[in-house]
C-alpha cells in the first residue's frame, strides 16, 4: 500500500519527469507505482481489503467456536463475564457470547466491504473517479474494525474460562464411541481384515448408539475382537493420554517450547 504516483493526468511523466516522482515519493517514504493512469491501479486497494477479510473470517471462525462451546448443552468454555455484566435480558442465568457475537457481525461487514474494493479496480478508461467516494467509507472503517475485533478478540482469549471436567464428561457421555476410530486401527495392525475389522466395530457401535449402552463393555464381550486384542490391549485403546500425547508438542510447535517442569495441556486433561 506504501505506493505513491506523481505522473501527471494520464501516468506519462510528461512535466516533472520520473526521476522527481522518485525523489518526492522516498521522501515521503513511499515507492513511485510502476505503471499509473490517472489513478494507482485499485487491484493494490482490494489486495489490502482482502488480507483485512481475510483476518476478520479467521476471528469469525475462533468466535463461532467460542459460541459453540459456551451452548448451555455444551459448555466447555466461555466468554469472561464481569460482575456487573448483564446476560440475556429475559433470562437472568443466561450468559451470552457478546463478544463473539459482535465479531461474527463486523466480520460481515469488512467482508462486504472487499467486494466494494474489488468492484473499484475497474475503471473507465482506467481513470475515473468512481472509486474514490467508496474508498472514503470502506478503507478507515475496514482498518478501524480489524484493529477493534483483533483488541476485543485477543482479550477474550486471554481471559476466556475453560472447564476441562466439561469436557470429559461430554467425551463420556458417548460412553466410548469416540475411540472407534482407534479400535479399528488398533485391530487391523493385529492382523485383522480391514473390512473384516470395520464391520465389526460399525456393528457394536450402531448398537451401543441406539441403546445408550456401553461401547467398551460391548466390544469386549464380542469374540471377533476379543481375539486379536487382549483386555490389556484394549485399556490401551480406551486410554483417553493415547489420543492427547502429542498435543503438547503441536502447542509448543506453534507458540514455541514451553519451559521445563511446566505440566501441559495433555497432563492437565
Amino acid at each position: 500500500m506504501a505506493i505513491g504516483k506523481i505522473s501527471g493526468a494520464v501516468g506519462n511523466a510528461s512535466h516533472l519527469g520520473t526521476e522527481m516522482e522518485e525523489r518526492i515519493c522516498k521522501r515521503l517514504g513511499l515507492a513511485p507505482a510502476p505503471v499509473a493512469s490517472q489513478v494507482i491501479q485499485r487491484d493494490r486497494h482490494a489486495h489490502y481489503l482482502s488480507a483485512l477479510a481475510l483476518i476478520a473470517a479467521t476471528l469469525e471462525k475462533i468466535a463461532i467456536e467460542i459460541r459453540h462451546l459456551q451452548r448451555t448443552e455444551v459448555r466447555e468454555a466461555e466468554e469472561p463475564f464481569g460482575g456487573e455484566q448483564r446476560g440475556s435480558s429475559a433470562m437472568p442465568h443466561k450468559r451470552n457470547p457478546v463478544i463473539s457475537e459482535q465479531v461474527c457481525g463486523l466480520a460481515r461487514v469488512v467482508r462486504s466491504n472487499m467486494m466494494a474494493a474489488y468492484e473499484d479496480i475497474a475503471l473507465w478508461h482506467e481513470r475515473d473517479i468512481s472509486h474514490s467516494s467508496v474508498e472514503r467509507i470502506i478503507l478507515p472503517d475496514s482498518t478501524i474494525l480489524v484493529d477493534y475485533m483483533l483488541s476485543k478478540m485477543t482479550a477474550l482469549v486471554s481471559q476466556m474460562r475453560v472447564f476441562p471436567q466439561r469436557m470429559l464428561r461430554n467425551l463420556d457421555t458417548t460412553q466410548g464411541l469416540v475411540y472407534s476410530g482407534q479400535l479399528l486401527q488398533d485391530l487391523v495392525e493385529k492382523g485383522m481384515p480391514r473390512d473384516d475389522a470395520y464391520k465389526a466395530v460399525q456393528e457394536n457401535a450402531m448398537v451401543a448408539w441406539e441403546s445408550e449402552s456401553n461401547f467398551r463393555d460391548r466390544v469386549a464381550n464380542d469374540p471377533r475382537i476379543t481375539k486379536f486384542l487382549t483386555p490389556k490391549e484394549l485399556d490401551h485403546t480406551f486410554d483417553l493420554q493415547r489420543q492427547l500425547r502429542n498435543v503438547d508438542k503441536i502447542f509448543d510447535r506453534v507458540f514455541g517450547a514451553h519451559p521445563p517442569g511446566e505440566r501441559g495441556i495433555a497432563n492437565n486433561a
